[in-house]
């Protein structure tokens, strides 16, 4: 069967690249998935957060697309009858040294076009009562959703514009033909296209490579590990609260992230996945693992962040150094009111000279287009970056 367009990933961001390909007037298009089901990986383990872009440098296309695609999914959710809500959230500082810190990131969030509220000590019961600190942030433009609903509903309108979803269709061989690509599965199947979109997020590089494009990155995968306040203690956090980032680390760091369901959320951690869709702590890959610790960049990385990453594992082994780290943002909070939740694996694209590659990372090759690294906020900008997939992909098609 031959279409315009194939997308390999059924994740939010092929999803949306689909459908913004469709709103564009293609109708011969087909998204590929691995999985039994859409949004199996990054996307279903997200914590559903509505990102305002308080982080991202200004003038990035992380940036641009986090402003653009974080109005656009308020919209969608509107239209779509999609349960989500515009809480806001609290960046704390904890110390003097974050003070200055913070300064500099309400500094940011004005330069990305945000309205950040700076708060004095007293003030942040305002909005937290529980929380304590020296100073804070407080981001109007943040909000929370089940990025599972926006996943499903991406797919039901790729469906009703016409285009095709295909899961359980794992992609073994790509053969460049002509006149089109021939797109084999693992299963034998076979169909052609005239331009292939991949965004296989946690196998990106891989798949990049099985399509004879050398990527340029390797996919270190980083867990995320969560823990959840029993119902008891959930009166300690209202929306969300975040600590000042520290610029030391890539990672923002433990926090608290209320879900659209009621349930308060704390972590991340980050630590070293064994596996590339390694959710439980024993998950190993000898593959994975082996494509990881053979990679310099993984070794210039480590030495770089050893000292972090020893406190990211020792946090992962003791659910007591995990409580500690949150009560510098809410010390009523006992050892007692967290639970185990679930976790979630990051797709980071990390470069051979050590550095994580921060912005999203596309490039095109013959009738191809490689989305090779879609991190936060890529759930909240997922239609902006959709359609700025899709533009590419359709002037290099």
């Amino acid at each position: 069967m031959h279409f315009d367009f194939a997308i390999v990933g059924g994740g939010i961001v092929g999803l949306a690249t689909a459908l913004a390909l469709l709103e564009t007037g293609v109708r011969s298009l087909v998204v590929l998935e691995a999985e039994g089901k859409v949004a199996a990986h990054q996307t279903g383990h997200n914590s559903g957060v509505i990102h305002a872009g308080v982080y991202y440098r200004p003038g990035s296309l992380k940036a641009k697309l986090c402003a653009e695609g974080r109005e656009a999914l308020y919209a969608f959710c509107e239209a779509e009858g999609i349960a989500y809500e515009r809480c806001g959230k609290l960046i704390v500082a904890t110390n003097e040294a974050e003070r200055a810190r913070l300064a500099a990131l309400a500094e940011r969030a004005w330069a990305n076009g945000l309205t950040p509220n700076p708060l004095s000590g007293s003030e942040l019961r305002d909005y937290e009562p529980h929380v304590r600190g020296v100073a804070g942030l407080w981001v109007a433009e943040t909000g929370i959703v089940d990025y599972n609903e926006v996943a499903a509903a991406y797919a039901r309108r790729i469906r009703t514009l016409g285009g095709e979803l295909r899961t359980g269709w794992r992609l073994g061989a790509v053969r460049r033909q002509p006149e089109h690509l021939l797109l084999a599965a693992t299963t034998d199947e076979e169909i052609t296209c005239n331009h292939l979109i991949t965004c296989a997020g946690l196998q990106a590089d891989r798949v990049a490579r099985l399509c004879g494009v050398e990527p340029g990155v390797r996919i270190v995968p980083f867990r995320g590990e969560y823990y959840e306040l029993t119902p008891g203690a959930r009166s300690l956090v209202r929306n969300l609260i975040y600590p000042v980032p520290n610029p030391n680390f890539p990672f923002l760091g433990v926090h608290f992230t209320r879900k659209i369901d009621g349930a308060i959320e704390a972590g991340p951690n980050a630590v070293l996945a064994f596996q590339r869709e390694g959710y439980r702590k024993t998950s190993l890959s000898v593959r994975d693992l082996f494509d990881t610790f053979s990679y310099g960049g993984f070794w210039k990385l480590a030495a770089r962040y050893w000292q972090t990453g020893i406190g990211e594992i020792y946090r992962s082994a003791s659910k007591y150094a995990f409580w500690r780290a949150l009560c510098a943002l809410t010390p009523e909070l006992e050892v007692q009111d967290l639970r185990p939740a679930g976790a979630g694996v990051r797709a980071q694209a990390l470069t051979p000279d050590g550095k994580l590659v921060d912005d999203f990372h596309i490039v095109d090759a013959y009738r191809m287009t490689h989305v090779l690294n879609a991190p936060s906020p890529a759930a909240t900008a997922s239609l902006s970056i959709g359609r700025h997939i899709a533009r590419q992909a359709m002037k290099n098609s």
